[in-house]
């Protein structure tokens, strides 16, 4: 069964304000979002989970390594 956050849950879960998340439907930075209605964005809990999962790293160098090879 899927588990939703919606904006202001993801918000408080991610420890960030509304307005990033807000900027990220924007820029595709953010995990991915459902719309769930002509105002209602939502946020699948999986989705979320690897989104958060694929932006872990041991270390700032092997951040630096990883955001090289996606640029070439």
């Amino acid at each position: 069964m899927n588990t939703f956050f919606d904006e202001k849950g993801l918000a408080l879960f991610l420890s960030i304000p509304r307005r990033t998340l807000q900027r990220w439907r924007v820029t595709g930075d953010g995990p991915p979002f459902v719309r769930a209605g002509m105002r209602r964005i939502v946020y699948r809990r999986e989705a979320v989970e690897a989104w958060a999962t694929s932006r872990e790293y041991r270390h700032r160098a092997a951040e630096i390594v990883a955001q090289a090879e996606a640029q070439t």
